[in-house]
């Protein structure tokens, strides 16, 4: 016979699964039956689900309550599709309680529920709140019950009652009507958003500073070159300070992305600033793109969505590595195959790379001591394919002394204020399309619906003929060249725009 209230039975909840950037309803089923004591755990899980065994009965039994003698089977559906993590364990544990009837089961139907557990019955905070609700929400459901730690982050959803638990047992009685969840995190302090340093840092530099802007304004890639510390970095680092704030849209997916990937702010999660992500010059085409056993996780250029991806001594990392950025930079995201199947993740960043001219470096070029096939093998890990993918490269050179000790330059907010008007324009202009900057546009609409007139395309032809632009690279010409006339506040780009847009992917002289 079995103990009052622990009868045989089957007891359902529900929570959500990530697979890669795609979210699934998980149900969790918990069947308690006769047969020799055990805890079996099914369904296509991962080492941290089977682990959960060990979690949940210790989390029940350190709560108050009784985890039953019995053959115990949770089952994870639908079964064929990879899950992994912890999330899942504040799930199963209510749903054993539901089958030997320890809690109420009115509110389960129309809740979800995250959390990983500790052996005490404390709550853990999880990775991917955040797509997890949204998905939660779509999927009709009304409730969700996370850890405190997480709820700043799932109270981003509009539309889903939020509830956060500090402990198993806190959940246990908000089902029996008996508690109130919390609706704010428990943090002490909500810290300040990033600070970024002033363009007006950086003096004498006014063609690389007049290029970055010109990339803000229509998120363009760049590439600048020049001796070392002459302002490469430091204008790079500036970037963010000029790019206008993320619209809502933006922000929720920025914010979706970092918090997969676990690096989310404690007590302030939404992410408003275009992110900047800078992954040293050792990186590996993995850490790049997304990695990890089953389904990989989000690398540098999705974290780097909707912001900058700033690749320092860019000549110093592998030629494969770097040509690995080509697709992503072409189709607005990364596929990455692994295990349990294609991680695809957003990735429509803005390349920032950044290079000595040869392997010496030296502060003035007539102090190189690198032969002509040293330089060229330098830079030549920057291959064709890429580069033409690339539409400004700056040569800088030192400022002088002068500029040094008197130049007082413009300030960032400045600078923002016309990149955010040029911005304005652009998205007011393809606002029925869908496409956010000029750099989205595709070739076939600019040569179509688009199309410029014969003398303003006039110095794409010649350069076409010459062979010293591709098909791809006279359309990112004439994507920057839009963005020229967004600046100047140009109905539409016109030979001179063209001919200047020309000349910026043009220089020669990176090599």
């Amino acid at each position: 016979m079995s103990e009052p209230g622990l009868g045989t039975g089957l007891g359902r909840v529900h929570s959500v699964g990530l697979n890669a950037f795609v979210a699934r309803e998980i149900e969790i089923q918990a069947n308690v039956g006769h047969g020799l004591p055990g805890f079996a755990v099914t369904g296509t899980v991962d080492a941290s689900l089977r682990e959960a065994r060990d979690r949940v009965r210790a989390a029940i039994s350190n709560s108050t309550l009784k985890f039953p003698d019995m053959k115990v089977t949770v089952s994870l559906a639908p079964a064929d599709l990879p899950k992994a993590g912890s999330s899942f364990d504040l799930g199963m544990a209510l749903a054993i309680l539901a089958a030997t009837e320890q809690v109420t089961t009115t509110r389960l139907h129309h809740t979800v529920f995250l959390g990983e557990l500790g052996l005490d019955g404390g709550l853990r905070p999880v990775r991917g709140v955040l797509p997890a609700l949204k998905r939660a929400r779509d999927c009709g459901f009304t409730h969700a019950v996370v850890p405190i730690p997480n709820v700043a982050e799932a109270a981003l959803v509009a539309d889903l009652d939020v509830g956060g638990a500090h402990t198993l047992r806190e959940v246990v009685r908000w089902l029996a009507g008996d508690h109130v969840l919390d609706t704010v995190s428990d943090s002490d302090s909500v810290p300040p958003p990033p600070e970024v340093a002033d363009m007006a840092d950086v003096v004498g530099q006014s063609e690389a500073r007049h290029a970055l802007e010109i990339a803000a304004a229509g998120a363009h890639h760049v590439l600048m070159t020049g001796p070392p510390g002459i302002g490469k970095t430091m204008l790079a680092r500036r970037l963010p300070g000029i790019l206008p704030a993320l619209c809502p849209e933006e922000s929720l997916e920025v914010t979706a992305i970092h918090s997969i990937a676990g690096t989310l702010r404690a007590g302030h999660p939404l992410i408003t600033e275009a992110p900047f992500v800078a992954p040293h010059h050792t990186t590996t085409a993995t850490a790049l793109l997304g990695g990890g056993t089953g389904f990989a996780r989000p690398g540098a250029v999705s974290r780097a969505h909707r912001g900058v991806l700033f690749l320092d001594e860019c000549a110093e990392m592998g030629a494969k590595v770097l040509d690995s950025l080509r697709q992503p930079l072409e189709e607005g995201e990364v596929r990455v195959s692994r295990r349990d199947g294609v991680a695809t993740y957003p990735s429509r960043f803005q390349l920032i790379m950044a290079a000595n001219p040869c392997p010496c470096a030296p502060a003035h070029d007539i102090d190189c001591v690198c032969s002509a096939v040293a330089r060229r093998r330098y830079l030549g890990k920057l291959s064709g394919p890429l580069m033409d993918r690339v539409d400004i490269r700056v040569r800088m050179d030192p400022p002088g002394n002068t500029a040094l000790m008197n130049s007082i330059e413009e300030p960032s907010a400045a600078v923002r204020e016309r990149v955010s008007q040029a911005r304005a324009t652009a998205i007011e202009r393809w606002s029925e399309h869908g496409w956010l900057t000029n750099a989205e546009v595709p070739g076939s609409a600019l040569r179509q619906r688009f199309r410029l007139s014969p003398k303003a395309l006039r110095p794409i032809e010649l350069f076409l003929r010459d062979g010293r632009v591709t098909a791809r690279g006279a359309d990112r010409a004439i994507r920057l060249a839009w963005t020229l006339a967004d600046l100047k506040q140009g109905t539409e780009p016109g030979e001179t725009e063209i001919a200047e847009a020309l000349l910026y992917r043009d220089r020669r002289g990176y090599r």
